[in-house]
């Protein structure tokens, strides 16, 4: 098989625990680049992060963010947007405020984050503070639903951190039991993501990929979460990281080494090195 797109998930992916990413990483990156594959981001974090991370690695093409509901290259010039009505933002705010929780909203060009309870601080530091060093303008509010009521918002995708883990699931039922307009994934023991109905890292990915004329076969695609099964699952090959979750690693058609073992540059050398470059490819009639 000649494959003619990579796309990444950006944390446990690219970046480690620490905000960082490899110098292997980025040198892997742009080797495939040079083989002319285009290499894009499929991710739950919002564009303005994302957008530094595909900036660091030298990206080109457009970056799939929010969990799907936001595809740019440049921020004020998206392929394709989809935003959660200003009304049922506040009214999820409203419902979620009844948990032990704390609720980030993602707008594209900055963001609002409700202040914890007592309860629910300590893990929700923990995990917002990955992404927070690379995140955009942010604004902390005691009620996310006091500040909606001055300042109503319609944004790509919402959050919520939970301190009780078993809350996750009956808020995903429902959820679906009461809004139509909008779909509640979990990404991990203790978040859920919520993003318009219809919206998902393997639709954002399809949306792009086909307006680059590549073949869901062709893709490559790189996680190491729960909220990336379904995009491992449809792409031509399915490469889960070391450390991922078992679930993870149980669908993947190539499990690679972990982060500190660089994953990610060994499974690329080890993929591409044998793969002529696609304007050769194209050259000698072996793909259109």
């Amino acid at each position: 098989m000649i494959y003619r797109m990579l796309a990444l998930n950006i944390d446990g992916t690219i970046v480690n625990e620490y905000g960082k990413i490899a110098k292997e990483t980025k040198e892997a990156v742009e080797y495939v680049q040079d083989k002319g594959v285009p290499v894009t981001l499929v991710t739950s974090r919002s564009f303005a992060s994302a957008k530094k991370v595909a900036k660091a690695l030298k990206l080109e093409n457009p970056i799939v963010t929010h969990g799907g509901a936001y595809i740019a290259n440049e921020l004020e010039k998206p392929m394709y947007v989809r935003k959660i009505a200003e009304d049922i933002t506040y009214e999820v705010s409203q419902f979620l405020e009844g948990f032990s929780s704390q609720i980030h909203l993602a707008h594209e060009k900055y963001s609002i984050v409700g202040k914890a309870n007592n309860q629910s601080r300590n893990t929700t530091k923990v995990t917002w503070q990955r992404e927070s060093r690379l995140l955009y303008s942010k604004r902390v509010v005691d009620r996310v639903t006091d500040y909606l009521l001055e300042n109503p918002m319609s944004v790509p995708k919402m959050s919520v951190v939970l301190e009780h883990k078993e809350d996750v699931w009956d808020i995903v039922a429902a959820m679906k039991g009461m809004y139509e307009e909008v779909e509640a994934i979990p990404t991990s023991e203790n978040k859920i993501d919520i993003v318009p109905r219809g919206v998902s890292k393997l639709r954002g990915l399809m949306y792009l990929s086909e307006r680059l004329g590549v073949k869901k076969e062709q893709i490559v695609m790189v996680g190491s979460g729960i909220d990336d099964l379904d995009t491992m699952r449809c792409c031509g090959l399915g490469v889960s990281m070391g450390e991922a979750p078992l679930e993870v690693k149980r669908e993947a058609d190539w499990i690679t080494r972990s982060q500190d073992q660089q994953g990610i540059s060994y499974f690329i050398m080890e993929l591409f090195r044998k793969q002529h470059p696609i304007p050769f490819l194209k050259k000698m009639n072996i793909i259109k």
